[in-house]
């Protein structure tokens, strides 16, 4: 495995041009292991993988966590060489931008709605850094967790308009064993936080087995569960199609959840069928 840290590095290791890459800010979990052993059961033993590591502070607004955010390379290149990655890059922000960007991506009106409400700008951020990495790794594949479905359609559409040769892989959101889904950021919760965060697993399952009787006892369902944790504090609870258009009659829908627990804020979905 090799690490590159600057653009003229990975430009050298060119003779081994991914097939396939993975996306992140570090502080790597075994849901990103999951992507990284999805990348590379999908690229063989012949072809490479890539993993980006780099904090974008382009995503994070002016009261978000963007210094408080873990750092921890060492255990994120045991992860990476675990899963047989081929090549890391971990540029530091100024490699990346050596200068404030004046041109960056606007994401359209799907980044205004649901995260973008919440969080500003934040889209624009995160598709810019995406339209930078996949431009200095030029993969065939590049494949993102669905726990970060807004990012994920976002990045789908940005791939799809702009006719980018690159397939665009999700893959499903890794949960521990009572359901909470992975994230770089449960490790800032409390015993009770965490207790508490269950609701929102609690409330997404609760609405998915309440499909069957359409959009309406989805949502009594889900609000049900909610109410009964009332310390968590929701961003938002919406349902939608699976492309974040409004839902329209049976068929398949995606459920969105974002909340507070504590000082911590969350992030979940789940798919669900009406009828």
């Amino acid at each position: 495995m090799r690490l590159t840290q600057t653009k003229a590095e990975l430009r050298a290791a060119s003779a081994i041009r991914p097939r396939a890459v993975v996306m992140t800010m570090g502080a790597l979990h075994e849901g990103h292991a999951a992507l990284l052993a999805e990348a590379r059961e999908r690229v063989g033993p012949d072809g490479s993988v890539v993993l980006t590591i780099f904090v974008n502070p382009l995503q994070f607004g002016p009261t978000e966590d963007f210094d408080r955010y873990p750092r921890t390379l060492a255990s994120d290149l045991a992860i990476a060489k675990a899963e047989g990655v081929d090549l890391v890059f971990n540029p530091s922000r100024d490699e990346l931008y050596p200068n404030e960007p004046s041109i960056t991506v606007h994401p359209g009106p799907l980044a205004d709605e649901l995260e973008g409400t919440v969080r500003p700008g934040h889209f624009g951020g995160v598709l810019t850094v995406v339209a930078k990495m996949l431009h200095l790794t030029a993969p065939d594949l590049a494949l993102f967790g669905e726990k970060d479905y807004q990012q994920l359609t976002l990045i789908r559409e940005m791939v799809c308009d702009l006719d980018w040769d690159v397939d665009i892989i999700p893959v499903p959101t890794v949960r521990e064993a009572d359901g909470l889904a992975l994230s770089s950021r449960n490790r800032y919760l409390s015993e009770t936080e965490r207790d508490e965060a269950l609701v929102l697993y609690r409330a997404l399952t609760a609405g998915a087995k309440a499909g069957m009787n359409g959009p309406d006892a989805v949502m009594a369902a889900a609000h049900a569960e909610l109410e009964a944790v009332p310390s968590v504090n929701i961003d938002y609870l919406a349902l939608r199609a699976p492309d974040l258009g409004p839902v329209i009659g049976p068929g398949e829908a995606r459920m969105l959840i974002a909340a507070r627990v504590g000082t911590t804020r969350l992030i979940d979905n789940i798919s669900i069928t009406l009828r």
